[in-house]
């Protein structure tokens, strides 16, 4: 995030995170690549013990009532580790504790989000289900009222945290009658009987997640782990769309942001034709333009972490997290693409990190929301403000400013 943008209690914020950051020992960042370590305890527990997860929560829960650009500068620094190491840190403090603070009771919140905060249990969210992700509406996962409890079945998979969480964020049908959006409910599940994590997948990059299907078999979940209220899901639904999506773009430009001082360095290092290959414009320029993607990539996740925080309106809220999403995963995957081509050979090795950045990476453009259905959100959500702007004659009739525009025969729409 750009230093002059901060005030003094974000910086000493940023620089906290930062510590943290430079304390991972190196060979956890390599056991973790190599599913050596299967989900990263040791390093979720020393952020709780140093305060950073989940900063903007309020102080009575273990946050530290801070905002979404507080939130936004640690998810890149953390995202400098490591990809997943940016993913773990926020599924369970960003993601789940968001739900649960925004629609749980005080004693969920007590009993969920106090010891996660602290490091002392682990979340996961289970979206994804082996028919399909995107289509959340169409979970095939059931709940069955049993009166004190509800008898859960059904599969979620990709699940960050499947191995290793505590308890998991589930959403499931509980009134197949009603419209798809009306008949879903979210609850709170503790790791238990007929809780089973069934598979853990072997990954091109982003590995030590402990990413698994997980398999709910007659799972009773009691009526006080309904997360809002029965039904419900799709409002806790829509609120954690924030945290997933504009969470997931301030990570990538941590992940990425490495590649690029990696490529930099060795272009002031090697030579070529008897000089540093920084002075030819075939390299010179790909760094010239990384470092333009990452500095556009920051500009929009600042300024969609402000709309948030100043509580702008939730259309205009999800068109900028769908576009800053879409743009800023796309432009860090073209940075750490100029990365690797500065380097050569040697980029494509294991010499260097830059080629684990590579393979992490290819996930952000996937993962919390294809960057298809971000283009689909955007363009509704564009179309509908256009029409609203020109209703309101906010502007100028700037289609009027041509010389033939009177010409009204030569305008044919059909």
């Amino acid at each position: 995030m750009f230093e002059w943008l901060m005030d003094d209690r974000t910086r000493q914020w940023r620089d906290e995170v930062r510590d943290f950051v430079k304390s991972v020992p190196r060979q956890m960042i390599l056991d973790m690549d190599a599913d050596r370590i299967r989900f990263p305890k040791e390093f979720l527990q020393e952020a709780g013990r140093r305060n950073l997860l989940g900063c903007r929560y309020p102080k009575q829960w273990g946050g530290r009532d801070m905002d979404w650009v507080s939130t936004c500068v640690a998810m890149e620094e953390v995202g400098t580790l490591g990809y997943i190491f940016a993913c773990t840190f926020g599924v369970g403090a960003e993601l789940v504790c968001d739900a649960i603070v925004l629609h749980g009771t005080d004693a969920q919140k007590e009993r969920y989000v106090v010891p996660l905060l602290k490091g002392e249990i682990f979340a996961a969210e289970c979206l994804t289900e082996p028919r399909g992700g995107s289509d959340f509406f169409g979970t095939t996962t059931t709940a069955v009222d049993k009166g004190d409890h509800f008898l859960l079945n059904g599969q979620k998979r990709f699940i960050v945290g499947g191995e290793g969480a505590d308890y998991f964020l589930v959403y499931a049908r509980t009134d197949p009658k009603a419209k798809p959006h009306e008949g879903i409910t979210c609850f709170i599940v503790d790791r238990g009987p007929g809780v089973e994590t069934a598979y853990h997948y072997g990954l091109m990059g982003c590995r030590g997640g402990g990413t698994s299907r997980l398999v709910f078999k007659d799972v009773k979940v009691p009526k006080e782990n309904v997360l809002g209220r029965i039904h419900g899901g799709f409002e806790v639904f829509k609120t954690m769309m924030i945290p997933e999506r504009l969470g997931t773009a301030a990570m990538t430009i941590g992940a990425a942001r490495p590649a690029l001082e990696i490529a930099t360095g060795y272009s002031t290092r090697r030579k070529a034709f008897g000089k540093p290959i920084q002075e030819f414009q075939g390299v010179s320029f790909q760094v010239a333009e990384a470092a333009m993607l990452l500095d556009a990539s920051r500009a929009m996740v600042h300024a969609t972490a402000q709309a948030v925080d100043r509580k702008a309106p939730a259309a205009t809220v999800r068109r900028m997290i769908s576009e800053t999403k879409k743009f800023v995963t796309e432009s860090c995957q073209k940075v750490v693409h100029h990365a690797m081509q500065v380097m050569g050979g040697i980029g494509y090795t294991t010499i260097f990190p830059v080629e684990r950045i590579y393979r992490d990476l290819r996930l952000a453009s996937i993962w919390t929301g294809t960057n298809e259905i971000m283009a689909t959100i955007i363009a509704h959500e564009w179309y509908k403000e256009y029409w609203a702007m020109k209703e309101a004659r906010l502007t100028r009739d700037v289609e009027q400013d041509a010389a033939g525009a009177d010409d009204v025969e030569e305008k044919v729409y059909e």
